[in-house]
């Protein structure tokens, strides 16, 4: 028999080898923890209440109320917008929207006579921008930065700017492989290419006071570096959670005056275009499709907002310590695989399902504290985990495992073929032990089935049989064979107990009750029949006996042979002589004790014996005087 390999190191083999694959695959399950990361975020709802950030929006009434004004000519607009946001407290206002073209240079294209109208046209708007505080939007057009060029505003807007190219921040969004905006970038360019901050952080960076041009950013408490590595953006909630103010309602004559533009005071405003037709919508992670509540998309303007207010308000959703998450990792896959091992295929998949669902509420609670934890490491790993187990169990020691309890099923009960196995693998090739034989038959079974019907006769034993094996299994034993209305039940082996004998006369005294109670099933059920009395002989003996696998390369069963298992079936024979149901001889009657009450006594010749045997009549037990 080989030597199995201890459980525990097999176990800790598997989770580690699972546990490694799957963080070696751990890039290859980004989008799948991208898709957890929706979820978490949709199912969290409103986050926090927007405390750094405003948007000012061109929503469809402004566009209504001034239809036949091209947006070109909406400098003044823009200018009298400024100065009322400006006037409500604003710590910086930003502009998200392209002047890539003035309406002063648009009238000269059109070669009109000149005014003093076309001359001065946007005069408004660069004072405006002039004093300070003033974020203008370029864009990188193109997909890389080797291969784009920079949409910048017109010289005339970034001469007036007090920094210049300095105070252009680029609008370009970082999107994840599907196309979703779940990261930002601080800065586009670290080549010295200006400008080179993002509209969002630039923001952030100036209503803080940094310098944006630093390597290290200290904002909001947490220091950062300033470049191209994405960052996880807090967002606050759906679409619609920032604070808005329609653009019209700033260009009536007092507005500054109205108690609206409180909610302006001391906070960053994006001021930018939001009606319908507006191109510049994102998907975030509110838009999966199943928890669409309004809009699926979200303006370019409200995802900048997000970024400031994940800058200023110090929200840093990160991954946790890379330690602690291997070994929370770890832990939840070798909890697993000692799972998988003990409970089965079945029950050991509904034991892995709810430790993945657990690992999945921690990452959730974890988001909720802005620590991001990997849902599908774990999970894959707990999968990698079953799939070798279900694997070893398939195959190798796993597949005699499972032969051995095919073959033992038939003979004992589930819970000793379990014992069996955990105590490891039976000699099947032969070996001698001590064990106690159990004989026992139906008296006058001829004269019975010659009353009863072919099928009556297999109704009765079916229905006796199963009634005693019962008491045979409830004990520890094995039913080693039915030989036609007899039954030999083996106590010892294939799982060794010290007390086999007592448990053969505590299973012989049962069946002599059951075989009472068996009287009144046949009684009622072959009514008037005129069969003669339903009773039994049981004869019991312990000693050596050989046990293994016995027959032929087509059908073999494991069985004890001997002359213990001779000796067993004299006695039930001599039950009949000695006019008793359980015959045991003085070897079982030793070993059990003082506890086993006896009646007639004798000392009979046993047919293939040399030696007679003294044997009891087996009328009860009182164990607490037993050997056991």
């Amino acid at each position: 028999m080989k030597p199995r390999r201890g459980p525990i190191a097999r176990t800790l083999f598997i989770a580690a080898a699972a546990a490694g694959v799957a963080f070696a695959a751990a890039g290859w399950l980004e989008g799948i923890d991208s898709a957890y990361g929706d979820l978490w975020h949709n199912l969290a709802g409103r986050r926090a209440e927007p405390r750094h950030v405003a948007i000012v929006s061109i929503d469809d009434q402004t566009l209504l109320d001034h239809k036949d004004e091209p947006l070109v000519f909406w400098g003044p607009h823009f200018a009298r917008v400024i100065e009322v946001v400006r006037k409500a407290g604003a710590k910086v206002i930003g502009v998200d929207f392209l002047f890539s073209v003035s309406a002063e240079s648009w009238l000269k294209r059109l070669d009109l006579p000149e005014s003093d109208k076309s001359r001065t046209y946007d005069v408004p708007f660069r004072e405006q921008i002039a004093p300070g505080g003033i974020v203008l939007i370029g864009l990188l057009a193109g997909e890389a930065a080797d291969v784009g060029r920079l949409l910048l505003p017109i010289d005339d807007y970034q001469y007036v700017l007090p920094g210049g190219r300095n105070d252009v921040g680029l609008a370009n969004l970082h999107t994840d492989p599907d196309g979703v905006v779940r990261r930002y970038v601080t800065a586009v360019f670290d080549d010295g290419t200006q400008p080179a901050a993002t509209f969002g952080a630039l923001l952030a960076a100036k209503a803080a006071g940094i310098d944006p041009s630093r390597r290290e950013w200290n904002i909001g408490g947490v220091r950062l570096d300033n470049g191209l590595s994405p960052r996880t953006i807090a967002y606050m909630g759906r679409p619609g959670t920032v604070p808005r103010i329609p653009f019209g309602q700033l260009l009536p004559k007092g507005a500054e005056n109205t108690r609206e533009i409180e909610v302006l005071k001391g906070k960053v405003v994006i001021i930018a275009a939001e009606h319908v037709g507006n191109q510049d919508v994102h998907l975030t992670p509110y838009s999966l499709p199943a928890f669409r509540r309004g809009e699926r998309m979200m303006s370019g303007a409200e995802i900048h907002a997000n970024i400031v207010e994940s800058l200023l308000s110090g929200r840093n959703p990160r991954p946790v310590n890379a330690w602690l998450r291997a070994m929370a990792v770890l832990a939840a896959v070798v909890l697993g695989t000692a799972l998988f091992f003990s409970l089965g295929p079945v029950r050991g998949l509904l034991a892995g399902t709810a430790i993945a669902a657990a690992c999945a509420l921690l990452s959730y609670l974890g988001f909720r504290w802005d620590k991001l934890l990997s849902t599908a490491v774990p999970q894959a790993g707990l999968a990698l985990s079953y799939l070798a187990t279900l694997a070893l169990r398939l195959t190798g020691e796993e597949r005699e495992r499972a032969r051995l309890r095919k073959m033992f099923g038939q003979y004992v009960s589930d819970d000793v073929v379990e014992l069996l196995l955990s105590k490891g693998h039976p000699n099947l090739g032969g070996e001698s032990k001590p064990v106690t034989v159990l004989f026992s038959d139906i008296r006058n079974f001829t004269s019975i089935s010659e009353k009863l019907k072919a099928p009556e006769v297999v109704e009765m034993l079916n229905t006796y049989f199963s009634r005693v094996c019962e008491q045979i299994y409830r004990e520890g034993g094995t039913v080693d064979k039915f030989i036609g209305d007899a039954i030999m039940a083996v106590f010892g082996s294939p799982v060794e107990y010290t007390d086999h004998a007592a448990r053969a006369i505590r299973t012989a005294i049962a069946m002599a009750e059951t075989a009472k109670e068996f009287k009144g099933w046949m009684a009622k059920r072959f009514a008037g029949r005129d069969l003669p009395e339903f009773n039994i002989g049981v004869g019991i003996h312990t000693g050596e006996a050989v046990l293994g696998n016995v027959g032929s390369p087509k059908r073999m069963e494991f069985t004890a042979v001997g002359d213990t298992v001779n000796t067993a079936s004299r006695l039930e024979g001599k039950t009949k002589e000695m006019q008793c149901v359980i015959l045991a001889s003085a070897d079982t009657v030793k070993q059990v004790g003082a506890g086993v009450r006896t009646g007639k006594t004798a000392v009979l010749n046993v047919k293939g014996k040399n030696e007679p045997v003294e044997v009891f009549e087996v009328l009860g037990m009182d164990e607490a005087r037993s050997n056991l």
